[in-house]
């Protein structure tokens, strides 16, 4: 009987283990979660080496970053998306996700295997998900960029950040670069230090922010420039009815990005789908005069992001991930109730 124990409890020992032994055989993750490896140290998840890990899906399932409402661009990628499913032999569903985390989690579970990640979530959607940065929108010399912008109503007396000390400024969720983290680390330099200076309200999406100061709910809102401009052009809101009072450096846009478990073969023929087609005049109006994905590396392109969050005490760990992720599902429900009372 005491060997039968002895025995037992060496079976379970080796079990609760076994986990450990396999994350330990790992020779470098970085701030990947303990699900990914990156041996070859370019920041972002390694292919599996298991080949039944590997996933070449029926169904390709694609979305695009929740920034706006989900059904415009459900509408402005389908002459892509129909081009994806020919050139790619699939059938492609565009699954609409009402935010960054829902987005996070869908690529995370392996029910999302490719899809448009905001820029500050793209960091998260790298370390927690295995979100692997391909391209970004953009011209045949160099990818789209975006600002952070800080916009007024034109006849409000803001003429600087300073100014909006006290004032109800609008961030837009917890893990937006433009919507948050940025001002975290760029505003202090300006006068205005966030959580110091004003109370951050968080509106949820940038849209939400820009027609809040639109309708006098916020004195200001930081926002992306590229989503600030579309609105105007949608004819959402006029743009000469408000005021820039801060533009910061360029910012990537949103990264296309692919599940890190797909099978190679059929992930770089996915890729070369994505890397030759050009968009339509529909598409290229859409998306400010893009007419392609154009080639990112996580690595290069985004260390001005992930400077921004070392700045602003952010980090993308699991942690802070789920941290932002109650911080973005209290923002979200909070909108709502208030958008409900009017």
């Amino acid at each position: 009987m005491h060997c039968l124990k002895c025995f037992l409890s060496s079976v379970l020992f080796a079990l609760a283990c076994a986990p450990a032994l396999a994350q330990d055989a790992c020779k470098s993750r970085g701030d990947l979660d303990l699900n990914y490896c990156d041996e070859n140290k370019d920041l972002v998840a390694d292919t599996p080496k298991d080949a039944k890990k590997l996933k070449t899906p029926g169904t390709l399932v694609f979305t695009y970053t929740p920034v706006e409402d989900p059904a415009v661009y459900e509408k402005a990628f389908k002459p892509f998306t129909d081009h994806l499913a020919q050139c790619t032999g699939k059938k492609v569903v565009f699954y609409q996700v009402q935010s960054n985390a829902a987005e996070i989690e869908a690529m995370r579970s392996g029910r999302l295997h490719v899809g448009g990640f905001s820029t500050g979530p793209t960091a998260f959607a790298v370390n927690i998900a295995g979100a692997v940065p391909f391209a970004v929108k953009g011209y045949e010399k160099e990818f789209q960029g975006y600002n952070l912008i800080v916009i007024v109503k034109k006849d409000s007396p803001y003429q600087k950040l300073s100014d909006l000390k006290g004032k109800k400024l609008a961030h837009t969720s917890p893990s937006s670069n433009s919507g948050h983290m940025a001002p975290l680390a760029l505003f202090p330099p300006e006068g205005l230090t966030p959580d110091k200076d004003y109370k951050i309200l968080f509106s949820g999406k940038h849209d939400q922010s820009v027609l809040g100061v639109n309708s006098g709910d916020y004195d200001a809102a930081a926002v992306a420039s590229d989503v600030f401009h579309r609105m105007g052009v949608r004819g959402q809101i006029k743009e000469e009815n408000f005021r820039v009072i801060y533009r910061s450096e360029k910012f990537p846009t949103s990264s296309f990005s692919y599940a890190h478990d797909l099978e190679p073969a059929f992930r770089d023929k996915m890729l070369k789908c994505f890397y030759e087609y050009r968009f339509t005049e529909e598409m290229k109006k859409a998306f400010d005069g893009a007419d392609r994905f154009f080639p990112i590396t996580y690595l290069k392109d985004w260390a001005v992001v992930r400077r921004v969050a070392e700045g602003s005490g952010e980090a993308f760990n699991r942690t802070a991930y789920e941290k932002e992720t109650r911080r973005e599902e209290e923002a979200r429900k909070k909108a709502a109730e208030e958008k409900a009372k009017k």
